[in-house]
């Protein structure tokens, strides 16, 4: 834990960052940290001794094994891999130059005059064990992700009003008036300035380089030959606005591999580089290449391929866009593709495509208030970190409503309703905040695979499964959240025990029985349990599940973690729903018995 996979991948040859592995009394595996700030930190967490118990060894780096340098960036590099020493004998080197790609880290030597020396060369002061661990670090864990929140909007709000501003631009050139084609205009107007296009329908294809707008006025089609992307911008602040796009071409990726895309003509040719050129060079509605702050609103798209392609074109903004992808999702590609930019998604709709939006390495990447139906992923995000995900409106995604993978870190997936899915929710990586969702009438509603997150406030109602644990740490935090009408509750694969009680609150578990006092219940609720499983399925289990035997042994599985015969349990399981009004929202809020009435 603590370093992103795509932070891992990219680290130089040479590269040794310090870790920390530690045996817990309560966890048969051996636990890695990148950073023992990253342990420091986590061991202090709410929950944290009560799913590992407590840390017996903890073993860490030992510079003094080798020799020691720091890159430019901060990050230390050895001439071998260095060796392990007991973290408590071990001398820390504490607020040093020395980084890692999450931030500043403490050094470990087993020697103290290395670590003294060390300090010396690069800052900081030398601490032992018992001091490092008074220490405070900032990790920007799920609880940062939670709080930035409504800051994310608000500064999605702020590059929206800046891009629409480029619709105000003073008009220059009326086609038909002054030029006979669009392509013509393009070339003739000067930037920063409106091109008006009148009513009717254009067969050109059309490339922009300069700062300008393109808008329709009235009922506008521009359509291409077939043959590559319709409208195509490599110019900064470029707007269209408008306007109907279809006749893209045909072809996943037209440029081909060795095309020269627009920005890369100084690039070196590695791995990544490669990826983009043949994954992100296809043909597209409207392609934005390079071409930063840009808008692209009240469009709509016919797309054989991808419908709007944004590339390495940051701060742009896609709003107000509807896009109609091929009838068989497997001829097309991304209804919206965002390769590294992160830009903002909103008001869109699209249709029956293979990935409804995509992203790739778009860290910061807002997509919000947008309906997505019938495709086959909903949100994809790749390599994508920092992104807010909110307000989203899925339905009828033939695979997954949003599918977060590739390790990434910190992001907010809130407020989507995502229904009639094979699976609604998958969120990947750690460090993460899932809150509020509505999940509805899938085959499995919240597939829990990022760790270090925070599950919190969600309705799962009326899924085969309702939530499924992928994830074998159980570093999550999984509380409030409302279980109702699914035909199982929760189900997780193996692995250690999962609590998700966090300081004193539980979730809502449609037919968990035991006596209340008005908030929770008396009795701990495992969904994976033989018998509490079945208890809003069943008659009879209820009366079954108060047995004095039974009631016996779950007041020992509450206690005694080894005793525990699921692998998830609540141990404050709430009388009533938590979230009234998004339960609201669907079939399922009568089926919702408050504590007194479930026994």
């Amino acid at each position: 834990m603590g370093l992103a996979a795509d932070d891992e991948y990219g680290l130089e040859e040479g590269v040794e960052l310090p870790k920390a592995q530690v045996f817990y009394s309560q966890y048969e595996y051996v636990v890695g940290y990148y950073g023992v700030e990253r342990f420091v930190e986590t061991q202090r967490q709410d929950g944290h001794t009560q799913r590992f118990g407590h840390p017996q060894t903890v073993y860490v780096t030992d510079y003094s094994s080798v020799d020691l340098e720091l890159t430019t960036d901060g990050y230390p590099t050895a001439d071998s891999g260095p060796a392990w020493t007991n973290g408590e004998d071990a001398w820390f080197v504490h607020g040093s130059d020395a980084r890692t790609p999450s931030g500043e880290t403490p050094i470990p030597f087993s020697q103290r005059d290395d670590a003294t020396a060390f300090a010396d060369a690069h800052g900081g002061t030398v601490l032992a064990w018992d001091d490092l661990l008074d220490e405070r670090f900032e990790i920007d864990d799920a609880s940062v992700v939670r709080d930035r929140v409504e800051g994310q909007h608000q500064d999605a709000d702020e590059r929206v009003d800046s891009a629409r501003e480029l619709r105000e631009r003073p008009v220059s050139i009326v086609v038909g008036d002054d030029t006979e084609t669009i392509q013509e205009a393009i070339e003739q107007a000067p930037e920063n300035t409106t091109i008006v296009i009148p009513e009717g329908e254009y067969e050109e294809t059309l490339e922009i380089e300069r700062p300008l707008t393109l808008r329709g006025d009235g009922n506008v089609t521009v359509r291409g030959d077939g043959t590559g992307s319709v409208i195509t911008t490599t110019a900064d602040r470029t707007a269209v606005v408008g306007l109907a796009v279809t006749g893209s071409g045909s072809q996943g990726s037209q440029r081909g591999g060795e095309a020269e895309l627009p920005g890369t003509e100084n690039e070196t040719g590695d791995w990544d580089e490669t990826f983009e050129r043949n994954y992100a060079s296809g043909d597209a509605g409207i392609a934005v290449h390079t071409a930063n702050q840009s808008l692209i609103e009240d469009v709509t798209v016919d797309s054989s391929v991808t419908g709007v392609l944004l590339r390495r074109s940051g701060e742009s903004v896609v709003r107000n866009v509807t896009v109609h992808s091929p009838a068989d999702w497997s001829d097309g590609h991304a209804g919206i593709l965002a390769f590294r930019t992160p830009g903002v998604i909103e008001h869109t709709t699209v249709y029956d495509g293979r990935d409804a939006v995509y992203s790739h390495h778009s860290h910061g990447l807002v997509v919000r208030d947008n309906e997505l139906e019938g495709n086959r992923l909903g949100i994809h995000l790749m390599h994508t970190s920092d992104a807010l995900l909110g307000n989203n409106q899925l339905r009828e995604q033939s695979n997954t409503g949003i599918y977060i993978m590739t390790g990434p870190e910190r992001n907010a997936i809130v407020n989507n309703d995502i229904r009639d899915t094979e699976q609604a929710l998958s969120p990947g990586g750690s460090d993460s905040y899932v809150a509020e969702n509505v999940l509805e009438g899938n085959n499995v509603g919240l597939q829990i695979s990022a760790t270090n997150s925070i599950y919190e406030r969600n309705v799962i109602a009326g899924n085969e499964v309702g939530a499924d644990v992928q994830v074998l740490l159980p570093t999550n935090q999984v509380l409030e959240n409302d279980f109702v009408e699914n035909e199982r509750h929760a189900t997780a694969s193996s692995g250690p025990l999962r609590v998700w009680t966090d300081d004193g609150s539980g979730n809502y578990w449609q037919g968990a029985v035991g006596f209340g006092d008005g908030e929770t219940i008396d009795r701990a609720y495992s969904p994976t349990d033989p018998v509490d499983q079945r208890l809003h399925r069943v008659d009879g289990t209820p009366t079954l599940a108060q047995a004095p035997a039974l009631e016996a042994l779950a007041g020992l599985e509450g206690t005694v973690p080894g005793m525990r015969t699921g692998s998830i349990v609540d141990l404050a399981p709430t009388c009533e729903p938590n979230n009234p009004e998004l339960l609201e929202r669907t079939a399922w809020q009568d089926r919702a018995w408050p504590c007194d009435s479930a026994a």
